[in-house]
């Protein structure tokens, strides 16, 4: 009994001494719900009555950095779908966030805090990023018309819009 004891915790002591660190490579979101849906309204104010619940410029930064890819991946597949108007607007949401999370991180620093995680973090995030924006951009028209019903067409220069989304995250 007692051998087998020691022998259990002299193998978890080992595994705990020579563990090596897990690297993964960053990971966006599974996409929640879509325009369209019944609840998207009631996550779109969930998301900004969570802005209150996130204190202090690190949370704030986790608040921002989760927006910004829950946006893009919400384009990202409203692109797939060609809803190109719906697909503009999240990217916007997405721009707006990314833009914040810098200025968080800058102001944690500023308050004494470790950022080293959070840094390298937030740029592997925004490459993530790069290489969705990318793809949609491969993907999609130069520019799109839209024409609703009884009102004057818009035109969107999808490719100037993702060309300023990818510089807002270089």
């Amino acid at each position: 009994m007692r051998k087998t004891l020691s022998t259990v915790l002299l193998t978890l002591l080992c595994l705990l001494i020579f563990a090596l660190p897990v690297r993964a490579e960053y990971v966006l979101p599974y996409p929640s719900f879509m325009p369209g849906n019944k609840v998207y309204k009631v996550t779109r104010v969930i998301d900004e009555l969570r802005a209150y619940w996130y204190w202090g410029p690190l949370g704030k930064v986790k608040y921002h950095m989760a927006l910004a890819d829950k946006y893009l991946v919400e384009a990202k597949v409203l692109f797939e779908y060609k809803q190109y108007l719906l697909a503009v607007d999240a990217l916007v949401r997405s721009d707006t966030h990314i833009r914040e999370a810098p200025y968080w991180i800058e102001r944690a620093a500023a308050e004494g805090k470790d950022v080293s995680r959070l840094k390298e973090i937030a740029i592997e995030e925004k490459l993530q990023h790069i290489k969705v924006l990318r793809s949609i951009q491969e993907q999609a028209p130069e520019e799109f018309t839209w024409t609703p019903e009884k009102s004057a067409p818009t035109q969107l220069p999808l490719h100037g819009m993702l060309d300023e989304s990818i510089a807002a995250r270089e």
